[in-house]
């Protein structure tokens, strides 16, 4: 008898139990103060004490309810939690997205975490630890934040679209984007950068702005927020056809995508460093 795929349904259940208490710790370690605070890639691109333990937690946590799944984690790889997988499913999880807003004790940082189905994302939960807010979404289930169907903007105009965006952390990635920046910034409405990938493309999805796009993100920055803008009705791409990747996310609705993806690709977004 082969194992049983579980239902999006059933795996989102998991994942919103799992990152509620995972942002309860990011929450109460915030409260008790930031500590361990080390870099990673650059000096600029900060890793915390909780981000660390609140991995532990929720891959602890994962463990228990679904001991042969494998897991990719932020801070610890695929290494740490990684069972046999039998079943096909791999978690995706991102403890802190947002750890500089955390550092800072600006409220704008989430848990995410996505289901993974032989390499399809099926189900994703985004929770913002400072406030809350969750955003929901399994495939073909539709996108919510906190029980309400969320269905994105309905902006048609590019140059009437508030649209976010990020930043890396290497200098030289940065001196790029502000180029791109530069050249988008008079087609649109104006842009918002909040610092936080998940959240944003949960903001998008549920119309706070009408679209986003960043350059060097990772996996667990945008599995499960990504799944979000897409049950939301939105497009989430990458350029010229590629899928979301590390080169280049775009999420916006389908009016918005084309004249936001056509401006991204005369302005070299996916290039540089």
């Amino acid at each position: 008898m082969g194992v049983r795929t579980p239902a999006p349904d059933e795996l989102l259940r998991i994942a919103v139990e799992v990152a509620r208490d995972a942002a309860t710790t990011a929450r109460r370690m915030r409260a008790d103060g930031v500590s361990g605070v080390a870099t990673k890639s650059t000096a600029t691109d900060v890793v915390t004490a909780a981000d660390r333990a609140v991995e532990r937690q929720a891959v602890a946590a994962l463990r228990e309810r679904r001991p042969d799944d494998r897991i990719l984690g932020e801070e610890y790889g695929a290494a740490e939690g990684a069972g046999s997988g039998a079943g096909g499913v791999r978690w995706i999880l991102d403890p802190i997205d947002g750890t500089v807003n955390y550092l800072y004790g600006i409220p704008q940082y989430a848990v995410s975490l996505a289901a993974e189905v032989d390499g399809v994302v099926v189900a994703g939960v985004v929770r913002n630890a400072a406030t809350g807010d969750e955003w929901t979404a399994t495939l073909g289930g539709g996108a919510w934040r906190d029980g309400r169907r969320i269905t994105g903007s309905v902006e048609v105009d590019l140059g009437q679209a508030l649209v976010a965006t990020g930043f890396g952390y290497d200098a030289a990635r940065r001196i790029h984007q502000a180029g791109v920046l530069a050249g988008l910034i008079s087609q649109v409405r104006d842009v918002r950068r909040f610092g936080a990938a998940a959240l944003d493309l949960c903001l998008a999805a549920e119309g706070t702005v009408d679209a986003y796009f960043e350059k060097g993100l990772n996996h667990w920055d945008h599995a499960a927020g990504g799944l979000v803008a897409a049950e939301a009705g939105l497009r989430v791409a990458g350029l010229a056809g590629a899928p979301p990747s590390p080169m280049m996310v775009v999420a916006a609705p389908p009016a918005l995508f084309g004249p936001l993806h056509d401006r991204l690709v005369r302005l070299d977004a996916a290039g540089g460093p």
